[in-house]
C-alpha cells in the first residue's frame, strides 16, 4: 500500500532526527544542510518544507524552489510524489540522487506533463584537501563592485547550463540579488583581465562539511587554455582552506567538464539526476 505523507511539514521538534539524517550524506545532501544549518527546518525561514513518511532519519524530503528527495523506500518516493502533485506545482526542478529523482518522476510526470529535459545521470564528483594541480593565481573572490563586470558571464552560463533566461520576468532583479547574495558571502570566484571577466565559478552551497561548485564557465575565446582546470583548482583550494570537502555535478554528456574536474582530482562519488521541469 502507497504511503503517504501527512500533510504538517517537519518542525522545530524534529530538528535533531532532521541534522542527523543529513549527516548520513554529507555531499549528496549539501544543498538543503547549508539550508538547515543556516535556517533551522522552520518552513518560513527554510524557504521550503522538509516531509517525512514516517521518520525523518530514514525518510526525507526537501520540497521549495528545488524539490530534492533525499532518503526513503520506494513507497516513501512514491508517497512525496503523491504529496508534491495533490496542488499546484511550486518546483522548478527534481533533482537529488538520480535513484530517487527518477522514482519520483515516474509517478509526479503523469500529474506534471512532459519535463523540459530529463538529465538523468549527471555524476556526483568530491574531493577532500587540496587539488592535484596548480590553482590558477589571478582567480580571486569577486568584489560587490564587481557585480555589473561579473553578471553578464553569470548570465550566459546560466543560459547555456539551464537553458533559459534568468533575467526573464523580473528583468533579472532576482537573479542580480542572489549572486549579489553570493559575491557578499565571498562564495563568487572570477578572474579578470582588462575588465572582463575569463573565468567564473561559485560555490553554490556551502554546508559545515561540503562546498558545492556551481556555474564553472570559461569565455568562450578563453576555452582550451587550461584555465577552467586551473581556475577550479583555485576554488577547491578555498573550500579545502576552510577544512571542507569540495563536490560537484556534472552532465555526463559534457566531456571536456568531466575531463577538467578529473585533472583537478575530483572523483566520482554518486549520480545525480535533474528533471527541468519549467
Amino acid at each position: 500500500m502507497l504511503k503517504l505523507v501527512g500533510d504538517k511539514p517537519l518542525g522545530a521538534r524534529d530538528a535533531q532526527a532532521v541534522s542527523r539524517a543529513l549527516e548520513t550524506d554529507p555531499v549528496a545532501m549539501c544543498m538543503v544542510a547549508a539550508r538547515v544549518e543556516e535556517h533551522g527546518v522552520s518552513p518560513r525561514m527554510l524557504g521550503g518544507e522538509l516531509w517525512t513518511a514516517g521518520d525523518p532519519e530514514t525518510s526525507l524530503c526537501f520540497s521549495g524552489a528545488n524539490l530534492i528527495p533525499l532518503l526513503g523506500d520506494a513507497a516513501d518516493i512514491a508517497g512525496f510524489a503523491a504529496r508534491a502533485t495533490r496542488s499546484p506545482r511550486h518546483c522548478s526542478s527534481v533533482v537529488g540522487r538520480a535513484e530517487y529523482v527518477m522514482p519520483f518522476w515516474e509517478h509526479a510526470r503523469e500529474h506534471w506533463g512532459p519535463a523540459r529535459e530529463v538529465r538523468e545521470h549527471q555524476p556526483l564528483l568530491a574531493m577532500s584537501g587540496p587539488p592535484v594541480i596548480a590553482p590558477d593565481p589571478r582567480v580571486r573572490r569577486v568584489r560587490l563592485a564587481e557585480i555589473d563586470a561579473y553578471l553578464p558571464a553569470a548570465v550566459e552560463m546560466f543560459r547555456g547550463e539551464v537553458g533559459v533566461d534568468p533575467c526573464a520576468g523580473d528583468g533579472g532583479r532576482s537573479y542580480r540579488r542572489r549572486i549579489a547574495a553570493l559575491i557578499s558571502a565571498g562564495r563568487a570566484f572570477a578572474r579578470f583581465e582588462d575588465g572582463e571577466v575569463v573565468f567564473k565559478a561559485e560555490i553554490g552551497s556551502m554546508s559545515s562539511r561540503v562546498g558545492q561548485i556551481q556555474g564553472v564557465w570559461v569565455a568562450e575565446h578563453k576555452r582550451g587554455r587550461g584555465l577552467g582546470a586551473a581556475g577550479t583548482a583555485a576554488v577547491v583550494s578555498a573550500i579545502a582552506a576552510q577544512g571542507r570537502v569540495s563536490s560537484l555535478y556534472v552532465n555526463d554528456f559534457n566531456s571536456p567538464a568531466r575531463q577538467v574536474y578529473q585533472r583537478v582530482g575530483l572523483t566520482e562519488v554518486g549520480t545525480f539526476a535533474t528533471i527541468l521541469v519549467d
